[in-house]
């Protein structure tokens, strides 16, 4: 009988400490050439995009297909959210379906979790450091936890077009972390900061490139498509580029894309994969003036990781309802 698992009760389960282990340890799988990854399959239905995103890891025993729905009309015909996702965690033993869970909320955390896992291992060591946010949304939000989580903050920086979300977003996290959360009037002081999140729906840069200290860690997170980017192509040429699959950035990153196309960058800036420094094949930052990026587009592995922590969670807390199909 699957289980199921809502919203709420997935957040309830999910910290963002004990996910960032799980996606550190999917990486690690996806290195050693144990995980399987195939790419994500999309089709096209009715005015959106239904995209279907499988993966299996067999050290953690995690075998999970996520279905992401983006449909543009849902908020004003439906009343719905435009992007859903649910979760379809298999029996290894048997393949049959043993948990269906919401995945809007495990999504946003397990996308926080891979910025902690690079942060942790290509920023800066030293304690007091200053994080810059862009984008004062749920990412933004999960974006700060995790950075925290790994990093001895003394202060957040957020900036977000929208002054009064920044606002909003400042006061919240604050009291959240017990950390001075301060909303930037300029992209360039947020820029400024020792480590930079990006998570914004902006098509071009939301910062100057050349804006960026010496020593900086920086995580793009928010484009994803070929012709949009969040990070220049100064910014990209001036670092140590990072991540999570080489085959993802040479295809949907349109920071990485678009920086190449104009001859900034060949395609042997790439340093390499998330996973190949966790596992010590490749080197993470070299020196304390070095400027790393880490560059998302989100795994399924990532899927994978969470959604079988939150299981084995539900199931030792006996919490969630068992349906016979």
């Amino acid at each position: 009988m699957p289980l199921l698992l809502n919203r709420d009760l997935v957040a309830s389960l999910l910290t963002m400490s004990e996910c960032i282990e799980a996606v550190e340890r999917a990486f690690v799988e996806l290195a050693a050439g144990a995980a399987v990854l195939p790419l994500r399959t999309s089709i096209p239905a009715s005015g959106g995009i239904s995209l279907y995103m499988p993966s299996f890891l067999p050290g953690e025993q995690a075998l999970a297909c996520k279905v992401v729905a983006v449909f543009k009309d849902n908020p004003r015909k439906h009343r719905l959210p435009t992007t859903t996702g649910t979760i379809l965690l298999q029996d290894v033993e048997t393949g049959r379906v043993c948990c269906i869970m919401d995945g809007a909320y495990l999504t946003a955390v397990r996308t926080g979790a891979a910025s902690g896992v690079a942060t942790r291992r290509l920023a800066r060591g030293d304690p007091g450091q200053t994080a810059g946010i862009f984008g004062a949304g749920v990412q933004g939000r999960m974006q700060l936890l995790a950075v925290r989580e790994v990093r001895r903050l003394s202060r957040a920086y957020v900036y977000d077009p929208a002054p009064e979300a920044a606002a909003l977003f400042a006061r919240e996290m604050s009291e959240r972390l017990d950390l001075e959360v301060v909303a930037s009037a300029s992209p360039g002081e947020t820029a400024r900061a020792d480590i930079i999140c990006t998570a914004t729906t902006s098509p071009h840069p939301v910062f100057a490139g050349g804006q960026v200290r010496e020593g900086a860690h920086v995580n793009g997170i928010g484009s994803h498509t070929p012709g949009a980017r969040e990070l220049d192509g100064e910014l990209i040429r001036r670092a140590k580029l990072v991540g999570d699959s080489r085959e993802a950035c040479f295809r949907e990153s349109g920071d990485i894309i678009l920086a190449l196309r104009e001859g900034l960058i060949g395609e042997e800036h790439f340093h390499a994969e998330l996973g190949e420094i966790l596992v010590g094949r490749k080197a993470g930052r070299l020196s304390d003036r070095e400027i790393t990026v880490f560059k998302s587009n989100g795994l399924a592995i990532q899927d994978a990781a969470a959604a079988g922590l939150v299981y084995r969670k539900a199931l030792g807390a006996g919490v969630g309802l068992s349906i016979e199909l």
